[in-house]
């Protein structure tokens, strides 16, 4: 006559850090019986691992003192509840392109997380960046999932830089005419011709400005244009001196002068 073998209820076990658990037989053996006694009860599974995270179906043996057998299950339900190791770099840092733009991915923040059951996902809240975040160090928070829907969050600070050079253009050449007194001069717009920067230009000079009679002939004007965060860029311009005033013509009172012998 087999034994009567008797499982526990179903339960629930929990996967350690190191994505491991394990039960005893006796956690399954829940009071078999055998007229003539029990010699032992075995369960066929006793450890556990992230592969099996779910139901698992563990089969009680139960073996009388006479070599007769009988067998019982019960369901044990493994879950991962502990969360993943998020790791971010300590900062980061990044440049505009010429358009005043910049993107980064999870991978430029991520170091290593992991799990001991693996990682499913990695997000990052922040992606796109632009002129507006030059300054102060944007927080960016790196999200890991891990294969069972557990998660954990670490943050880098990114630090934007736009180190392009502003586009500085001027017009081809310039004509400049003197007046009456032997002067002329010119401004930073008749020399600009649209310099622009993604982020802004703050300020464009021209080292010449003034011309006088010495200057006719061609002269090499520089714009430099500085963009709003100090960069830097020149181009000149020939400006042409010309002087087509004609000069004041005096003559002398009417006089009189004497024939000679």
């Amino acid at each position: 006559v087999d034994p009567d073998a008797q499982c526990a209820p179903d339960f629930t076990i929990q996967l350690d850090g190191t994505g491991n658990a394990s039960i005893n037989d006796t956690d399954i053996e829940d009071g078999s019986t055998d007229a003539c006694g029990i010699a032992s009860t075995v369960a066929d599974i006793t450890s556990f691992d992230c592969n099996n995270v779910g139901t698992n179906i563990v089969t009680l043996t139960a073996t009388d003192n006479n070599g007769n057998t009988g067998t019982c299950t019960t369901t044990v339900t493994v879950e991962d509840i502990i969360n993943p190791t998020a790791n971010c770099t300590a900062d980061f840092t990044i440049q505009l392109d010429d358009t005043g733009v910049a993107s980064i991915t999870a991978d430029d923040i991520n170091v290593n997380s992991n799990d001991e059951c693996g990682i499913a996902s990695t997000d990052i809240d922040v992606t796109s960046f632009n002129c507006s975040d030059i300054g102060t160090p944007v927080t960016v928070t790196l999200t890991v999932a891990d294969n069972n829907g557990n998660t954990a969050t670490c943050t880098t600070d990114v630090t934007v830089e736009d180190t392009v050079a502003p586009d500085a253009q001027c017009v081809l050449d310039f004509t400049l005419q003197l007046d009456d007194t032997g002067n002329a001069n010119i401004t930073v717009g008749d020399i600009d011709n649209g310099s622009t920067d993604a982020c802004g230009v703050s300020d464009t000079v021209i080292d010449l400005t003034d011309f006088t009679c010495g200057d006719v002939g061609a002269n090499t004007v520089t714009l430099t244009v500085t963009d709003n965060n100090g960069n830097t860029e020149t181009c000149s311009t020939i400006v042409t001196v010309e002087d087509s005033v004609d000069p004041d013509a005096q003559c002398a009172p009417d006089f009189t002068i004497q024939l000679d012998g």
